[in-house]
C-alpha cells in the first residue's frame, strides 16, 4: 500500500480523520457499517491511480472522535460532514462519490443536498429500509436487535441484525440456532487486518446503537432523487440477492426507472473481492 497523507478536520461537534492519496479528480469515498477509512485499504491504491482518492473515519468511529459519545446521529449531519471534507478538497469543481452500506446512505443524502457539489455517485446497497412497501416489518426487527442489545448485549444482538439483513428483515423475532453462524476455526491475521479488525469491534456498540436505528428509519427523497438520477447509480452486490440490503437499491432502481449495477460478490464485495470491485467501481464512475 502507498502511505495516505493524513489529515484532521474540524466538524460541528466533531473531528474527523481523513486520509488522501493519489492524483487527479477528487473520489470521496464514504464507509459504512462499523468500518472507517481503513475498509477502503483493498481498493484505494488501485483507484488512486486514477483519482484523487479521500476516505475517513465516519464521526465516532475510529479515529474521528465526538464531542459528546452520546451524541444523536443523523444521515444529515454525516452528509454535512461529508461535504465539509468536498469543500477542502476539491472546492471548485464537482466530485466523484462513492458510498456503502450505511455510507450509502449519507451520499444519498448528500446528493440530494448538495448536488452542485457532486458530479457523480455510486450508492452500494443503501439499507434505505422505509422506500419498502414492507418498511414496518424491518422497524419491528430494528426495534428487537434495540432490545437484544439493552437485554442480552452486543453480540447476540448482532446475531439478530445479522439474520435479519441474511433473510430480508423477517425473522420473526426467532433467532435460534440456524440464524447464528456457526462456529469458525480461529485464524491467525496479517498485523495490519487484525488492526483493521480491531477497530471495527470496538466501533460495533455506536454503530448498533446510535447509527442502525438512526439511517434505517431514513427516508430519502425519492422526487429529489429522480430528478438529480443522471448523476446517480445505484449498484447491489451480485451475491446479495434476496437479502435486506439489496432490496432497497433495486426498489428504488424500478422507481427511477435506472439500471441497477451488479458488484462482485454480497454486501461487503469491497472486501471479498477488491480488484474486481475496483474495476467496477472505476467503470460506473466513467459512466
Amino acid at each position: 500500500m502507498t502511505a495516505p497523507t493524513i489529515g484532521n478536520l474540524r466538524v460541528n461537534g466533531a473531528t474527523l480523520h481523513f486520509e488522501v492519496r493519489g492524483h487527479g479528480p477528487l473520489l470521496l469515498l464514504i464507509p459504512g457499517g462499523a468500518g472507517g477509512a481503513a475498509s477502503f485499504d483493498g481498493i484505494a491504491d488501485d483507484l488512486a491511480a486514477e483519482y484523487t482518492v479521500a476516505t475517513y473515519d465516519p464521526r465516532g468511529m475510529s479515529g474521528s472522535a465526538l464531542d459528546d459519545p452520546r451524541a444523536e446521529q443523523s444521515a444529515a449531519e454525516h452528509a454535512d460532514d461529508a461535504l465539509r471534507i468536498l469543500e477542502l478538497l476539491s472546492p471548485d469543481v464537482p466530485a466523484r462519490v462513492f458510498g456503502s452500506s450505511s455510507g450509502g446512505i449519507t451520499a444519498l443524502h448528500l446528493l440530494t443536498a448538495h448536488p452542485e457539489r457532486i458530479e457523480r455517485l455510486v450508492a452500494h446497497e443503501p439499507p434505505v429500509v422505509e422506500v419498502l412497501p414492507d418498511a414496518p416489518e424491518h422497524r419491528a426487527l430494528i426495534a428487537r436487535v434495540q432490545e437484544t442489545l439493552r437485554g442480552q448485549g452486543l453480540m447476540p444482538a448482532m446475531a439478530e441484525f445479522a439474520a435479519g439483513l441474511k433473510r430480508g428483515g423477517d425473522t420473526g423475532g426467532d433467532t435460534g440456532s440456524d440464524s447464528t453462524p456457526d462456529p469458525k476455526p480461529e485464524i491467525s491475521l496479517p498485523p495490519q487486518a487484525a488492526a483493521r479488525a480491531e477497530r471495527t469491534m470496538a466501533n460495533l456498540p455506536y454503530f448498533l446503537e446510535r447509527i442502525v436505528p438512526s439511517f434505517m428509519s431514513y427516508t430519502p427523497d425519492t422526487d429529489r432523487l429522480e430528478a438529480l438520477s443522471n448523476r446517480l447509480v445505484l449498484a447491489c452486490g451480485q451475491d446479495s440477492h434476496g437479502e435486506l440490503p439489496y432490496r432497497p437499491a433495486a426498489f428504488l432502481a424500478e422507481r427511477l426507472n435506472t439500471e441497477l449495477l451488479h458488484f462482485p460478490g454480497g454486501h461487503t464485495g469491497l472486501t471479498t473481492h477488491p480488484a474486481e470491485f475496483a474495476e467496477r467501481l472505476r467503470k460506473a464512475l466513467r459512466a
